[in-house]
């Protein structure tokens, strides 16, 4: 992987309560994988999320989001999104989460 290209990830539909778990696993196991096959010496890589194909952003959106900034962050990674709507921004800014928008 080249050491100045992101990790873009993308979260598109409509999600619901339900499908967080299998679904954040599904990003969970894409990102790791990416970050595995860094070398050792790479220092903090960059994700991309982008969101701009997601379906009536809510919180089930949101905890996804949440999660994979936090598992990201124990990595040194930093999570930003991409085309993220006016409802998630807002969603996003209720829950403190604002700054992850691009």
């Amino acid at each position: 992987m080249d050491a100045t290209k992101p990790i873009v990830l993308v979260i598109a539909g409509h999600l619901t309560p339900a499908e967080v778990p299998r679904f954040y696993e599904e990003l969970y196991e894409r990102l790791y994988g990416e970050l595995a096959a860094l070398p050792d010496d790479f220092g903090a890589a960059e994700v991309i999320c982008e969101v701009g194909g997601l379906v009536r952003p809510n919180l089930a959106a949101v905890e996804v989001l949440a999660r994979l900034r936090l598992d990201a962050r124990r990595r040194g990674c930093r999570v930003r999104l991409r085309g993220a709507a006016r409802e998630l921004r807002l969603l996003l800014d209720l829950v403190g989460l604002g700054d992850m928008a691009l």
